[in-house]
């Protein structure tokens, strides 16, 4: 019980030297590129799962949002597996670091909004400033959709930075409870090992969603700016 709530969250070091980047680069070996000519069922399984992901969230872009679909289909693989590598036992999970949610949110959305600017540019200028706007308001509402806009990235990055750590820091407390309690009460210790259970569950679907809800929303900007 006296083990540091957040020695999870802390970037591992071996001998002084940091090994993020070996963490980073782990899942790549989850999904191997298959050179066979009938894949196995794993690597099919996967390959339906992309192209079904791939359809429902490219199916609202044109032409020059759907070059943007290996670019997506790349991000939800890498949040998906960093996010599902921190439930295991004595591992990092990189997307609970903001800096690094931070440096996936803001070059993604910066392209969105160059790209606005660059073939839309009359559209994207008009959203600092809703159609019907009365005189007095303008200078207001453009400070205040400015700000919206330039918020969209920490947004993002906070969203996947909360969900994650929040679900980490709640298994290690009942986790440790479980511990405390297998001495005291094994009865109250069952109940608090299956609601542990549970929660290991949840978060394995919340790494999942938060994955998939980070990309929909970078899409999502994509799309407006297309």
């Amino acid at each position: 019980m006296n083990e540091n709530l957040f020695a999870s969250f802390i970037t591992p070091v071996m001998t002084g030297i940091p090994i993020v980047t070996i963490i980073i680069m782990f899942p790549m070996i989850l999904f191997p590129t298959s050179k066979r000519l009938i894949n196995n069922r794993v690597v099919s399984i996967q390959q339906w799962l992309l192209k079904q992901t791939s359809k429902q969230m490219m199916s609202i872009h044109n032409y020059k949002g759907q070059t943007w679909s290996l670019m997506l289909m790349t991000l939800i693989i890498f949040i998906a597996s960093t996010n599902l590598l921190g439930l295991l036992p004595h591992s990092f999970t990189p997307t609970a670091q903001l800096s690094m949610n931070l440096s996936m949110a803001v070059p993604l959305w910066a392209a969105t909004v160059v790209t606005g600017f660059r073939h839309k540019t009359k559209t994207s200028l008009a959203h600092f400033l809703p159609q019907g706007t009365p005189t007095p308001l303008i200078p207001v509402l453009v400070i205040i959709e400015t700000i919206s806009l330039l918020i969209q990235p920490m947004a993002l990055a906070v969203r996947l930075t909360a969900n994650i750590t929040a679900g980490h820091l709640l298994m290690h407390l009942i986790g440790s409870a479980t511990l405390a309690l297998m001495s005291i009460n094994l009865t109250v210790a069952t109940t608090t090992f299956i609601i542990l259970v549970l929660l290991t569950i949840l978060e394995f679907a919340v790494a999942l969603i938060q994955a998939y809800v980070f990309t929909l929303l970078i899409s999502l900007y994509l799309h407006d700016n297309t």
